[in-house]
């Protein structure tokens, strides 16, 4: 299978071509402002790599444009928000934790009804149709054309959120509606939350994804469009229309992804240094590690299937001012061929330094002829710091663990770091965020209370449930690998609750496959 893998960054958008596990051309061209542009510079300078000319499966992208318009707020649309749950949760309406920038901007109106299920799937209240049917009437009259839906512990029983929804579409059929029980865990808030952003991004989820299709359609490829995921799987493009917010941080996973792909590491510490930060993280069993705490979008909490990552402002365009000398954490961010040194700039950053010590050679090396030794060491000096005090911080183990280094800005990295073994770089690491695009999986979850089972039989089920997910995804059911088990006892609920969380992923089905499962 051949594939092209695309990452835009803040700096650079990178593409790649694989067969099937082997990189066969890379390249990286400048973020431009309206992004679509620079994935078809990207896209246009692999294809001239006569390598790349024959026929592409899929095309595989990974962007963040829809982070970026919750953490700027920008194109977000008016939500009616829909909670079943009444009597209970009243003192915590929708948009409570918000900011209240945001709020106001997303907050189209609030409606809180009757309906819900308790933790082991049992009704809590009847659904309040009647509710339901007055709000679609409302929603309809006010002209709100995005709707969130969410239920008390509907990813136990989704019947609430499924009712509701069948009687907005009548009522109003225009709307697009997300329900939370397809996006997030249990945790009503922050499920809700997840919602409520999704709906927000809709008509730019549609925009934007049309734009990328439009530019493969122009490059001349005949292929399926499809964005990676938070976690380091794929969705199908119109899926994405569904769901942008399954999108959030699939840059920095991408990068862990391809970096074990290009290591042949299933289990290691990772860097990934771009031209504005570097993302920190562990790989477990050739994924990312992921997040169990809280994880904030834009000030909103959410429950995403988001990576555990610490980023920090280190980069290969990053500011290095002070006496002595230290790195960002600002950024000249794609404006780095313009504005540094090496470049004809006036903007001294890491990337002049390393041009300066030797360690990369690309501009006008005389440029940079004039900054003193004792300056370039104090830069050097202060990036080797902050990644030794962060790769520590990540790290669960007191020993000393390997570190793939990857990314644009790689040569930051010193050849020997405190509490690290070995430094491990790999051919095409500058890209190997466009690399984990291009191999991404298809994965299924479930995160559920179990009743009066034994561990291994509510784990087992909990798998099975994970597993059809994937399958329905387009995965083939004999490429599922698990990923993660986690189980906690529920010990204050009754009927020896166990709480089970399981992950699987697989490669992308062919379609006779798919369709047989």
């Amino acid at each position: 299978m051949r594939r092209i893998g695309i990452d835009v960054g803040g700096t650079n958008t990178d593409a790649v071509l694989l067969d099937d596990a082997t990189v066969i051309h890379s390249v990286k061209r400048a973020t431009t402002a309206d992004v679509t542009s620079g994935i078809l510079d990207a896209l246009s300078a692999l294809r001239e790599h006569p390598a790349t000319r024959g026929p592409v499966n899929a095309v595989v992208i990974g962007t963040t444009h829809f982070i970026n318009a919750v953490v700027q707020r920008r194109h977000l649309m008016p939500v009616a928000a829909i909670r079943l749950g009444m009597p209970a949760s009243a003192s915590l309406p929708p948009f409570c934790d918000w900011p209240g920038d945001l709020a106001t901007q997303v907050n189209g109106q609030v409606f809180m009804l009757e309906g819900g299920h308790d933790y082991d799937g049992r009704p809590f209240m009847p659904l309040d149709t009647a509710g339901v049917r007055a709000a679609a009437r409302q929603i309809r009259d006010l002209g709100l054309r995005s709707v969130a839906i969410s239920s008390i512990f509907s990813p136990l029983d989704p019947s609430c959120e499924i009712n509701a929804a069948e009687i907005l579409r009548e009522i109003c059929p225009d709307v697009a509606i997300t329900l939370s029980h397809e996006l997030g865990r249990i945790g009503l808030l922050e499920r809700e939350n997840a919602a409520l952003l999704n709906a927000a991004l809709r008509d730019l989820a549609v925009t934007t994804v049309s734009a990328f299709q439009q530019a493969i359609a122009d490059s001349g490829i005949d292929a399926p469009l499809f964005l990676t995921q938070n976690d380091g799987t794929v969705m199908q493009a119109e899926v994405a229309t569904q769901f942008p917010v399954m999108s959030f941080a699939s840059g920095a996973t991408n990068s862990m992804r391809g970096a074990a792909h290009l290591s042949g590491l299933d289990n290691a510490m990772v860097v990934d240094v771009g031209g504005t930060t570097s993302d920190i993280g562990q790989l477990r069993h050739g994924f990312p590690r992921e997040a169990n705490s809280v994880v904030e979008v834009g000030g909103v909490r959410t429950l995403f299937r988001m990576p555990d990552l610490l980023s920090i402002g280190l980069g290969g365009g990053s500011h290095v001012e002070g006496d002595p000398a230290r790195v960002g954490p600002q950024s000249v961010g794609y404006r780095l061929t313009q504005d540094a040194l090496v470049f004809g700039g006036s903007r001294l950053t890491a990337t002049d330094i390393a041009v300066a010590a030797g360690l990369l050679d690309i501009g006008d090396r005389s440029r940079v002829a004039g900054l003193s030794k004792a300056m370039i060491t104090a830069a050097l000096a202060d990036a080797r710091r902050q990644l030794e005090e962060n790769v520590d911080r990540m790290k669960t183990e007191a020993g000393d663990v390997p570190l793939l280094a990857v990314g644009g800005g790689a040569f930051l990295v010193p050849e020997r770091l405190a509490g690290v073994s070995e430094i491990i770089r790999v051919p095409h690491g500058d890209c190997a965020n466009a690399v984990g695009a291009a191999i991404a999986q298809v994965s299924g979850e479930a995160d559920q209370v179990f009743r009066d089972l034994s561990r291994d039989e509510a784990i087992a089920a909990a798998l099975k449930i994970a597993s059809d997910r994937a399958v329905q995804s387009g995965a083939a059911r004999d490429s599922l690998k698990t990923i993660e088990v986690e189980d906690m006892p529920i010990a204050y609920l009754p009927g020896n609750a166990l709480r089970v969380r399981a992950r699987v992923a697989g490669s992308i089905a062919e379609p006779d496959v798919r369709d047989a499962a």
